[in-house]
């Protein structure tokens, strides 16, 4: 992918999604982390990829290396020139190294040690020397050592305290990561809560009826991460403490292996809450202007389904005429027309929210 169609992706959510907290800075806190250097041989590093011991979640970006880049890249490993190591955090719970940054040299090692790449044969070119035209097997078996025994920097961190925190690791992905695409927020999370709840999350994000709500998928997950937003503050909604991305984050880490009867609790509410709005509000809901409002959607979503579940389904008629009356009230306008984030903010939408439904 390159810089104008990042920049095209970007626009689209833009255009669909209003958010105004999603840029702000995050965090001032201070981190015990650890990290320390390791030189591995190409061979080394193949073995590890195979077995997946270095892990790539399946939501981190995809691979987008050309194989002329790939075999630039391995030429240098072949004529002895330096390349950028790569960036390595260490999970506590499976011992697992979760690549940060380097995935797509770790990629292009292991599928041209296997020989096939985009399902094609893997040969190296783009390039002039004697290396062009040449797969891992047909190398010289000189110049096949040389490569196997090719050395690449590591660095890796790991979270010392506090204990079972997420957001160093945030921080660190989203600052170190350098693969010529910025990471969004919720890419970030399903790399590094990668399992069960995050599985889940993106099957729900397939839903027909969530479909029409947002519109057309993200491919940044904003859709995916406002999924989250509503489960967050329906269940931990008194507990908000800013900043978003932090309140997300420790939300996502607790659910991250959550039984599978509490992710078909929770994902039952959630599409609960969806049906009825497309039935009763209609799609274009959550869009006071011409943007669906991440603010007025976790704040109308968590009340109505705060009201769902506790008594039968309102009259449709009656569930508009709240919401409508709630887009005049002051207090919450004021909650979500700017520092969206803010707890303060947060509380006055969600509070106004909370009383316009449970009347009905």
């Amino acid at each position: 992918m390159n810089d104008i169609e990042q920049l095209k992706e970007e626009l689209e959510d833009l255009t669909n999604v209003e958010d105004a907290d999603e840029d702000v800075s995050t965090t001032g806190d201070l981190f015990s982390i650890s990290s320390f250097g390791v030189d591995y041989p190409v061979e080394t590093l193949v073995s590890r990829m195979g077995k997946k011991l270095f892990y790539i979640p399946p939501f981190q970006r995809a691979f987008v290396w050309s194989q002329n880049q790939c075999s630039r890249f391995i030429e240098s490993l072949l004529l002895g020139l330096p390349v950028p190591g790569i960036f390595l955090f260490k999970e506590a719970e499976s011992g697992k190294h979760l690549v940060i940054d380097g995935q797509q040299r770790l990629k292009s090692l292991l599928y041209f040690t296997e020989g096939v790449i985009n399902g094609k044969e893997f040969l190296l070119t783009g390039i002039e020397t004697k290396f062009g035209g040449r797969s891992y097997k047909t190398l010289d078996e000189a110049d096949r050592a040389r490569l196997d025994d090719a050395v690449i920097h590591a660095t890796v961190f790991k979270q010392d305290l506090p204990e079972g925190e997420i957001n160093s690791v945030y921080e660190v992905f989203e600052r170190i990561n350098t693969g010529g695409i910025k990471l969004s927020p919720q890419e970030i999370r399903s790399c590094i809560c990668h399992g069960r709840f995050n599985d889940y999350l993106h099957n729900l994000n397939e839903n027909a009826e969530w479909r029409k709500v947002y519109g057309p998928k993200s491919k940044r997950l904003k859709d995916v991460e406002l999924i989250l937003r509503f489960m967050a503050f329906y269940e931990k909604g008194a507990e908000y403490k800013s900043p978003m991305k932090h309140f997300l984050n420790n939300y996502m880490k607790e659910k991250r292996s959550l039984p599978d009867a509490q992710l078909q609790e929770l994902g039952e509410i959630f599409l609960k809450t969806v049906g009825f709005v497309t039935k009763a509000l209609g799609a274009r809901t959550f869009r006071p202007d011409r943007s669906l409002n991440t603010a007025v959607f976790d704040a109308v979503t968590c009340a109505l389904a705060h009201r769902l579940t506790k008594k039968a389904d309102p009259k449709a008629v009656a569930a508009l005429s709240a919401y409508n009356e709630l887009l005049q009230n002051e207090r919450f306008i004021e909650g979500y027309i700017r520092a969206t984030a803010d707890e303060e903010n947060v509380k006055k939408r969600m509070e106004e929210a909370e009383k316009a439904f449970a009347k009905i």
